[in-house]
């Protein structure tokens, strides 16, 4: 691994080790969470959602800096509108052609929850980003996974964890070529009254892609928290007040439900206060959540064999104001969460004026929301109507956000150990915080060194990793015994990112390849006497295996071309393959240089035949002065000399010119030499009057 390289242009993408990590959303803001991998030619989409605060097309990430045709897979990590609330956008208005994968109760929660939000989005219809048919068309546009499955598409492998957010909220690790990047999404460390603790994964990642919602900030006991918060419910009802709850219709709404119908359970004196789920989408939740119990933690487990806990005795179901008769003390949980529009931002605009009433934020809220605002305190707020109200409700913020702090953070990352941490879903300042406090806190450790980034929205974080590339043997070759020394020989076959090596005959039985053979034939005027061609292609490739039949000459030249001489043309044939077909354009240059020779009829030069033992006496001569007497060894068996230099042994065979030596940097010096020395004792003579007559 390396900080910084070379600009790759020259590098091809499936060979690049180069992995960018781009949001596209979520970066230094949270909202539209939407981050973009790219690694060895792979594209993967982490997330594609909305931001709360914006509307219409501005509420999407930046999808238009991808090509979307060229993604290759998205994993959606749960079901919130700031992870999936653009994914019907993009399964449906787009070129996306890829996988999309979440788990099972993402999917059955995301059909209505995207269904609840085109109904109450207080936008026109032409800022619609999709209809309710879009998101109906889309459920079959996404797949299913279980946790701890793996999935394999186009050599992406990945699988998920439990995140402990919200039901069915999924941790994805992806593994690209041995590199292994971990996606958190939001999720949460502490095991609240339903849902589990995240899952530390048991594979140590090369990178973790994680949220920093809270910064540096740490929550407060789970007991203090709820006691603090039946506390301001119960001063804002016995005053004779409302007490307002924004909450999403799926996540925090059901923790906080658990929370008061137990709280109202042991309060007698509170019975005659209703409490009140005010969303179209109770029932329907409500069924899911009931459905996916064994998703849930162990005492909603235990308790389901008693009584389902869903089932509440002091919380009845509201669909809209026209079935609520506000008189007197009640408690109202609505949605949405951040009271953009809805039946939140009625009541709210309703109560806000009597200062009896009191508004309870139980969760993060992002910049441009009325939630957001009203926590500042306002003297006034503005409805959507575009009218004035005088703010005189109490307002109390209560994080009962799932997500996690930074004591939960540092001891996540403290178990995985990742080289590299990405800050995503975070505000900038926050953000910046915690960036800065995991830096000062491994600065001093000497064992581990934690590299942190905190990309702003379209800015690629690059990093850079290069492992070794491992070729497995497979079928006859791998059951062979190879002697000591031996080379193992094959064809290297890659599928996605996986080597193999394997006899050509096992191809078959491994792969949807199979072996050809390509046989070539060139034809070429030729004229000149065979005799001449002779000499050139001898002159080229040492001795030639010559042969007539009739009335052509057929010639093998290096073992492996065919060379047909008749009818006043060359015809030359070869099995393609790299080697041979250099081999055979060089024939053909020898061929045409013979037609165009002028004195082709007249003088045609000869190769002098040389002594063996003249060779050899020349050939012991020059590899003495070349290496020294000490390394030349006795003739092996009449035809090879030995060389040993630094324990390395090369025999030179006399005959055939031949040198083998298992050092590739020893034999091709001495293959040359010898090559030369060869070419220099067997001089030429011209012999007249050899035509093409006299050579029949």
């Amino acid at each position: 691994m390396a900080a910084k390289r070379k600009p790759e242009a020259q590098i091809p993408t499936e060979e690049s080790d180069q992995l960018l990590i781009r949001p596209l959303g979520a970066g230094q803001e949270v909202g539209r969470s939407c981050i973009m991998l790219e690694f060895k030619g792979k594209k993967i989409m982490l997330d594609c959602g909305i931001h709360p605060g914006l509307n219409g097309f501005a509420s999407l990430p930046f999808l238009d800096l991808v090509d979307l045709e060229d993604i290759d897979l998205i994993l959606v990590s749960h079901f919130h509108l700031d992870h999936c609330g653009g994914l019907p956008y993009l399964l449906e208005k787009t070129g996306f052609k890829g996988r999309c994968f979440m788990t099972h109760a993402s999917k059955a929660i995301y059909r209505w929850l995207l269904s609840d939000y085109v109904k109450v989005s207080n936008i026109g219809t032409d800022d619609m980003l999709y209809s309710d048919k879009d998101i109906e068309n889309s459920m079959d546009k996404i797949e299913t996974i279980n946790f701890h499955q793996e999935v394999d598409v186009g050599g992406v492998k990945f699988w998920c964890y439990t995140a402990g957010h919200v039901l069915g909220a999924a941790m994805f690790m992806i593994e690209i070529a041995g590199v292994k990047v971990l996606y958190t999404g939001d999720f949460s460390c502490q095991e609240d009254r339903h849902l589990c603790s995240a899952e530390i994964p048991n594979v140590h990642p090369d990178v973790v892609i994680t949220e920093s919602t809270y910064g540096t900030h740490i929550h407060e006991d789970r007991e203090d928290r709820e006691a603090r918060f039946t506390g301001l419910v119960h001063d804002i009802v016995t005053r004779g007040g409302r007490c307002l709850i924004p909450v999403f219709a799926l996540g925090r709404a059901q923790e906080l439900l658990l929370i008061l119908d137990e709280y109202w359970t042991n309060h007698p004196e509170l019975h005659d206060v209703p409490i009140y789920y005010a969303s179209s989408l109770a029932k329907k939740c409500m069924s899911v959540y009931q459905t996916y119990v064994n998703a849930m933690n162990d005492r909603i487990k235990k308790q389901i064999s008693i009584s389902n806990p869903f089932v509440f005795k002091h919380i009845s179901n509201l669909k809209s104001m026209e079935h609520f008769e506000d008189i007197g003390p009640s408690v109202v949980l609505a949605s949405p969460g951040m009271m953009q529009s809805g039946l939140s931002r009625e009541l709210f605009e309703s109560w806000c004026t009597d200062k009896r009433n009191g508004c309870i934020i139980a969760g993060y809220c992002v910049e441009g929301t009325l939630a957001k605002t009203i926590l500042s305190e306002p003297e006034d707020i503005m409805t959507m109507a575009g009218q004035k109200l005088p703010l005189k409700c109490s307002v109390d913020y209560i994080s009962f956000s799932a997500h996690t702090d930074y004591k939960q953070t540092s001891g996540f990352l403290r178990t995985l150990k990742p080289t590299h941490t990405v800050l995503v879903h975070g505000e900038q300042n926050e953000m910046a915080r915690l960036k800065a406090a995991l830096l000062r806190e491994y600065e001093d450790d000497t064992e581990y060194q934690m590299l942190v980034h905190n990309p702003r929205n379209t800015i690629a974080v690059e990093l850079h990793f290069r492992g070794e590339k491992m070729a497995k043997v497979v079928g006859s070759l791998a059951a062979r015994k190879p002697e000591d020394g031996e080379k193992i020989s094959g064809i290297l076959v890659k599928r996605n990112f996986n080597y193999h090596i394997m006899d050509p005959k096992d191809l078959s039985n491994y792969t949807e390849l199979a072996m050809s053979t390509v046989t070539q034939r060139l034809s070429i005027r030729y004229t000149g006497p065979v005799a001449l061609l002779t000499y050139y292609l001898t002159q080229l490739s040492g001795d030639i295996e010559s042969s007539t039949q009739r009335d052509r000459c057929v010639m093998r030249v290096f073992k492996s071309v065919n060379v047909i001489v008749e009818h006043k043309l060359v015809i030359i044939e070869w099995l393609s393959n790299p080697v041979t077909d250099m081999y055979a354009d060089a024939v053909v240059t020898v061929v045409m240089q013979a037609e165009n020779d002028p004195l082709r009829h007249k003088s045609i030069p000869q190769a002098v035949k040389v002594e063996k033992s003249h060779i050899q006496e020349c050939m012991l001569e020059m590899l003495t002065d070349m290496f020294g007497k000490e390394c030349i060894g006795k003739l092996i068996r009449g035809n090879n000399i030995s060389v040993t230099i630094d324990e390395k042994v090369a025999l030179v065979n006399v005959e055939t010119l031949e040198v083998k030596c298992e050092d590739s940097d020893l034999q091709a010096t001495i293959q040359t030499a010898v090559t030369k020395l060869h070419q220099a004792i067997a001089p030429v003579r011209p012999t007249t009057d050899f035509n093409l007559g006299a050579a029949k």
